[in-house]
């Protein structure tokens, strides 16, 4: 029997049938015939390139097959993503490029044991096949310009000094600290958003609004997924929760959706913190019921951080000549968003029930807070 043959022996018993007798048929036949690796690469390419076709992009793909599968398989998944990146004849953008370089990769020795190996990659190729169309983030794709979004230009200074000063808040053990520092990285995530929009406003910039796919990972999801959507708020972007492949898109112009993701990361990292230690004190009061203590302190702090980035963004000083700008910024916003995603739905935040938990995540939200200070003379 032919390479091929063989192949496509395999791949007719384990892709098109999702029962575990017929992946064993299909592992063995692979692992008895090391001649059909190549060709069994190959074709897993083909299934990562028809994803982007898609809407997929790499970073969807990795977390997707995390969140089914496991580990083991992220790994082949990020590897079968590089080679094919390699073999890509499109351009594609920075964020693009920066999610496949940011991909994890497979040991080489892991496929010591081929049957093993070749259940593995049968079962991540059983997932690409089925993955379903998403919305295009790639406006203009055909248009031109790259895909996988545009060319960001290279970080300002000033995202630079916000990037250090939430590296800081998330380090210290001092919630005044990070109180002092979340609050100066916020002010100055206002100052640049204005900044850019002055810019673009004088400049005549013509460019519109990006939108990028932002992992909300569990546990805990829906909490995590209104606190995305707080910050989105906040920072004049738009965000829509997907809960099936646990990722929020939010849509927004380019140095506005660099703010979400960095405020986003660092008060989750803050609210892990101030939750477990939280948690620590309600456990040594003879306290167990963990789960809905922690559901409940998530939702209180994604709540109250909420009020208090919509009132810190409302304080922020706007002169009179900008505010035609910002407003049409905000309509450029919207009308992406209705393109993209021309039917939502609300759901509710289940299960928070737990009255100590929502008191001390408001707590903590409080200790975290993100507002503009005057400065020290």
């Amino acid at each position: 029997m032919s390479t091929s043959a063989t192949v496509d022996r395999a791949f007719r018993s384990a892709l098109y049938d999702t029962g575990d007798d017929t992946l064993d048929t299909g592992a063995s036949l692979l692992a008895a015939d090391p001649a059909a690796d190549a060709e069994v690469a190959r074709r897993g390419e083909d299934l990562v390139a028809s994803a982007w076709q898609r809407g997929w992009q790499p970073a969807d793909v990795v977390r997707v097959v995390r969140r089914e599968l496991d580990e083991t398989h992220a790994r082949l998944a990020g590897s079968l993503i590089r080679a094919q990146a390699l073999r890509d004849g499109r351009v594609r953008g920075a964020r693009w490029q920066a999610q496949v370089a940011g991909l994890p990769t497979s040991e080489a020795a892991a496929r010591a044991d081929r049957f093993s190996y070749a259940t593995a990659v049968l079962e991540l190729y059983r997932l690409l096949l089925r993955l379903p169309a998403l919305e295009p983030l790639d406006e203009a794709a055909g248009a031109g310009e790259p895909p996988g979004g545009r060319e960001r230009k290279p970080e300002s200074r000033m995202l630079g000094r916000i990037r250090a000063l939430l590296a800081k808040a998330e380090a210290t053990g001092f919630p005044e600290e990070a109180e002092a520092l979340s609050a100066k990285a916020q002010e100055l995530m206002a100052r640049h958003s204005v900044d850019e929009a002055l810019l673009a406003a004088r400049a005549a910039v013509t460019e519109g609004p990006d939108a990028v796919r932002i992992g909300v990972d569990p546990p805990y999801e829906q909490a995590k997924a209104v606190l995305l959507d707080a910050v989105a708020a906040a920072n004049h972007c738009r965000a829509v929760w997907n809960e099936a492949f646990g990722f929020s898109t939010v849509v927004g112009f380019a140095s506005d959706l660099e703010a979400v993701e960095l405020l986003y990361t660092s008060l989750l990292v803050q609210a892990t913190g101030a939750m477990t230690r939280a948690e620590a004190a309600q456990r040594a009061g003879g306290r167990k019921r963990t789960k809905t203590f922690r559901q409940s302190f998530l939702a209180a702090y994604a709540h109250r951080v909420g009020v208090r980035l919509a009132a810190a963004a409302a304080e922020v000083p706007v002169g009179e000549d900008l505010l035609p700008v910002l407003a049409s910024r905000e309509v450029a916003v919207g009308e992406r968003m209705d393109r993209l995603f021309p039917e939502t739905t609300t759901t509710r935040l289940r299960g928070v029930s737990d009255a100590a938990g929502w008191e001390e995540g408001s707590r903590a939200a409080d200790a975290a807070q993100v507002r503009g200070r005057k400065r020290l003379p």
